[in-house]
């Protein structure tokens, strides 16, 4: 009876694992094809994706405030971490924060409008390599020998990849510059995250709540400054339902990855999330080339598996570097 009853309940924590996970791959890859028509094709044709951008942030501002509203009323149902954006000691503290995270999500959205679906993985694949030279600009953390060759596998796979680009079509130099960058400011945002939690009570779901909604704002002059304000009011197709409704199911998307980013590592763990990104950006590439009717060369491949298998590799050694860390301490607390 014992273990009956055990074999359905790990039955059952399978099942649940394998609707995340799948939950996980369909809303993230989703999101970037929404994003990649949103951001260029000819169905849409609005060349406004910062103005995309700003409007997905003020969706998920307005979902954070809905929720947040929500849990006061209901609070024995729901629970959202009460707070409030509009306070100036709360803004001091987050503001440089949320700048950078305007930063990163402009330069990664610019990136993915000027580049293929197929090549926005590896474009921007630095963020791995960037988070090892500004931990140890920043914070001192060393890093060690076997993870450094890890990065020197991503950033050969990085090269190899932007050299067969360059030889299609597809390849915008501007493109694969606001990858490196969106990779370069992805990396301080994380870092400078550690730093801001503490200010918001640990609550990662309050400080997308206050990065959003001061996004709406810093967005505001960097839309006209990329001069779309023109192309925003004479856009023949701004009254239509159907362009709105793909916009919000655009919005939806991005707010749900954060939702299910969190949902898979907490019914699997952080190694596991970091290889189910991986296995997807993997799928995604394949999905795309096929969508997109692009054939692609042998070592342009070859460029997509180093970088997905540094990857990888970087984050299983960091897993293991981690267990063995507290194995260190607890053995000397215990001591």
């Amino acid at each position: 009876m014992y273990d009956h009853l055990e074999k359905s309940t790990l039955k059952q924590k399978y099942i649940k694992i394998f609707l995340v996970v799948s939950a996980y791959w369909f809303i993230s890859i989703s999101t970037v094809f929404i994003n990649k028509a949103l951001f260029a094709s000819s169905l849409i044709n609005l060349d406004a994706p910062l103005f995309v951008t700003w409007f997905q942030c003020l969706l998920s501002t307005l979902i954070c405030f809905g929720m947040s509203i929500i849990s006061k009323c209901f609070p024995a149902q729901f629970k959202f971490p009460d707070g409030n954006p509009i306070d100036f000691n709360v803004s001091k503290k987050v503001l440089p924060l949320s700048i950078l995270f305007t930063c990163q999500i402009a330069a990664n959205n610019l990136c993915l409008k000027y580049v293929g679906v197929a090549f926005y993985y590896v474009g921007r694949s630095l963020t791995t390599v960037f988070n090892v030279v500004f931990s140890l600009i920043l914070l001192g953390q060393k890093t060690s020998l076997k993870c450094i060759w890890c990065c020197a596998a991503i950033i050969f796979g990085f090269w190899l990849g932007v050299d067969q680009e360059s030889l299609t079509d597809s390849f915008s130099l501007k493109g694969t510059l606001l990858g490196v960058l969106g990779s370069l400011t992805l990396s301080l945002y994380s870092i400078y995250t550690k730093k801001i939690l503490p200010h918001v009570n640990q609550e990662i779901w309050l400080l997308s709540y206050y990065n959003n909604f001061y996004s709406c704002f810093l967005f505001i002059p960097l839309i006209i400054l990329n001069g779309e304000l023109s192309n925003i009011v004479s856009y023949e197709n701004l009254g239509k339902s159907w362009f709105w409704s793909i916009m919000i199911v655009g919005g939806v998307c991005g707010f749900s990855i954060g939702i299910i980013s969190v949902l898979q590592i907490k019914v699997t763990s952080p190694l596991t999330h970091n290889i189910s990104g991986t296995a997807k950006a993997c799928a995604q590439t394949v999905i795309a080339t096929q969508w997109y009717s692009e054939t692609k060369s042998f070592l342009w491949w070859m460029s997509n598996l180093i970088v997905l298998g540094g990857s990888a590799m970087y984050a299983r050694v960091k897993q293991l570097e981690m267990s063995e860390s507290q194995s260190k301490s607890d053995f000397a607390q215990k001591i």
